[in-house]
């Protein structure tokens, strides 16, 4: 099953993750300008190694998901060390259990480039967060630029492979075709990274 192939790539990255998530760097300006607005009950999917965590409020109430065990308890750690009261769940979040539109705020920073089906993700995440809540992603894609976008493709089974990313889904149009309403995007690096302010569509 690809879901448990990727649970086994990402269990073998969390060491790798926990690193990164002490270090500035470059995806760290772009975190920092999504996350500033980040508010109130706050669930994050793909939490990693937490990597997120110094940017969201103090007294912020956060519930982080994971698929990797591993990626959890390095998420723990930078947890405790930011003093941060913090509900881990580990499950695919496409299996999550959780009462609907429950988040003021739900978060997801470079992870629908790992899912299977990253369509039904963020159909999930809009029936997790409130009517008057927000959804903030900050995702990678493929490129606008001709040159890079044939290299994305060229490259993509070896990534994917190897660390279980795909670098060549087209992020603008799983957004423009997903059940969210988009309210704003701005995106950098030749058109490859997209962050995005959206909230739910309810009928």
């Amino acid at each position: 099953m690809e879901i448990n192939r990727q649970i086994k790539l990402f269990e073998k990255q969390a060491g790798k993750y926990a690193k990164r998530a002490r270090k500035q760097t470059i995806d760290h300006k772009w975190r920092r300008r999504l996350l500033h607005s980040a508010e109130g009950n706050i669930l994050e999917i793909s939490v990693g190694a937490g990597t997120n965590f110094q940017y969201y409020p103090e007294d912020a109430e956060i519930t982080a998901v994971d698929f990797s065990p591993t990626m959890i308890e390095q998420a723990r750690g930078v947890a405790a060390e930011q003093n941060l009261k913090v509900d881990f769940i580990v499950e695919n979040v496409e299996e999550l259990d959780l009462p609907a539109r429950s988040f003021d705020t739900v978060v997801s920073t470079l992870s629908m480039c790992s899912y299977p089906n990253p369509e039904k993700v963020l159909e999930k995440l809009g029936t997790l967060c409130k009517e008057d809540g927000q959804i903030l992603l900050l995702e990678h894609g493929v490129s606008t630029n001709r040159l890079v976008s044939s290299l994305q493709h060229m490259m993509d089974p070896l990534v994917k492979n190897r660390i279980g990313c795909h670098v060549n889904r087209d992020m603008l149009k799983l957004f423009d075709e997903s059940t969210l309403e988009i309210k704003r995007v701005e995106s950098s690096l030749l058109n490859s990274i997209h962050l995005v302010w959206a909230r739910p569509l309810y009928s």
